[in-house]
């Protein structure tokens, strides 16, 4: 019984303990089952994580590439910015450069502008010269031309003198009148002519045969007389026999030392005026000639004359033939006129180098206008290059 009893209560507490594993396996049943959904739900969520896992890394790499692609753009857009910096910095140059050159150009065209219209004026200047020149030339000419035919026809010459001369280039011994083979300065001119007196129409000839056939010549044809002068019979030797007279007050010397001419004609001047003493004035002429008791011919630089012997000739001196003065102008007309002929050419010449030089001028402000054009253009270009430049640079920024 004790045996029973204890297997009872062993049955009992076996039972007890049965019970308390059954609600345990009961509980463990809830619990596994709990367990359970706790894992299928895991299991569910794991996926659902892993799939999230997978996007939240499918999009970090997007956003890296994306990061990557902005921070390329931002490492370009800086660069960028910079690069329109640079060239707003080099279009602002290339401006304030080419800005400089149009000021240049426009001074150096408004200097052309002034230097032509200089020249102009000059030309204006140089023409008026030239006509005046001209004028002066043509003017001269004609005066020249005057003279000579008078010379040429030996006008204010007497009838035979004029027919001796005529026969001139048929007889080159005939060297010319006395008028045309002396030079006298024209201070003396007066006082020489009234010395020579009638003389200054003599004929020189080279030799005495040439005035023996002259003179037949006229005596044939009845066309007057004439005085001969031939260089192989006409020597004026002898001389002033008074020397001591030209060392007087008021003497300027014989008549013969003021005059000029080839030495083959020195005998012609001694014989003609080497007796002649010229005076400065009335006064000096008649104190000289009562000294000398009237021995020699005085004349003075006004044309009064004192003869050997006492008798005086003077007055308004009308020198109706002037044939020295006409002599001596015809020379100084020559020498004006190949003068004028000069200055024409020099002025020609002038104005040519003007011209030349305004048409230099011209052609220079001509290639300088069409590089200011260029200059304009290029301006306009570094404005707009320069605006794009800043208006890049900002949006950049921005």
């Amino acid at each position: 019984d004790r045996h029973l009893a204890a297997a009872f209560e062993r049955q009992k507490q076996a039972g007890e303990e049965l019970t308390a594993l059954q609600s345990r396996i009961a509980e463990m049943t809830v619990e596994i089952e709990k367990n359970q959904n706790d894992i299928r739900e895991l299991l569910n969520n794991r996926a659902s994580t892993k799939a999230k896992l997978q996007h939240y890394e499918t999009t970090l790499e997007q956003i890296k590439v994306r990061r990557a692609l902005l921070y390329k753009r931002l490492v370009e857009a800086e660069s960028d910015v910079q690069r329109q910096q640079e060239l707003a910095a080099q279009y602002t140059e290339e401006l304030k450069a080419v800005s400089g050159k149009i000021t240049d150009s426009v001074e150096q065209i408004k200097n052309y502008e002034t230097e032509i219209a200089g020249l102009q004026k000059e030309i204006g200047q140089a023409n008026e010269n030239l006509r005046n020149r001209q004028n002066a030339y043509h003017r001269e000419y004609s005066r020249l031309e005057s003279l000579r035919n008078l010379t040429e026809r030996y006008d204010g010459y007497g009838n035979s003198i004029r027919r001796v001369m005529e026969q001139k280039s048929r007889e080159p011994k005939i060297l010319g009148v006395v008028a045309d083979l002396i030079k006298v300065d024209k201070k003396y001119e007066t006082a020489v002519e009234i010395a020579l007196g009638g003389s200054i129409q003599n004929i020189v000839t080279a030799d005495e045969e040439t005035a023996k056939k002259m003179i037949g010549y006229l005596k044939q044809n009845r066309y007057g007389r004439a005085t001969f002068l031939p260089l192989t019979s006409v020597n004026g030797s002898g001389g002033f026999k008074n020397q001591e007279a030209l060392r007087e007050r008021g003497v300027i010397g014989l008549a013969s030392t003021l005059v000029k001419n080839d030495a083959r004609y020195d005998g012609v001047t001694n014989y003609l005026l080497g007796r002649v003493v010229v005076a400065e004035t009335i006064d000096d002429a008649i104190a000289l000639a009562r000294k000398y008791r009237y021995s020699f011919r005085i004349v003075t630089l006004e044309g009064e004359c004192l003869n050997p012997g006492g008798s005086m000739t003077g007055g308004a001196f009308k020198n109706t033939s002037n044939l020295l003065a006409r002599r001596r102008e015809v020379e100084e007309l020559e020498t004006l006129v190949a003068s004028l002929q000069s200055q024409i050419k020099e002025s020609r010449d002038r104005l040519e180098d003007i011209k030349t030089a305004q048409s230099l001028l011209e052609e220079d402000m001509e290639s300088g206008k069409e590089k200011l054009q260029e200059q304009y253009i290029l301006q306009n270009t570094a404005k707009m290059n320069l605006d794009r430049a800043t208006e890049q640079k900002n949006e950049r920024e921005t």
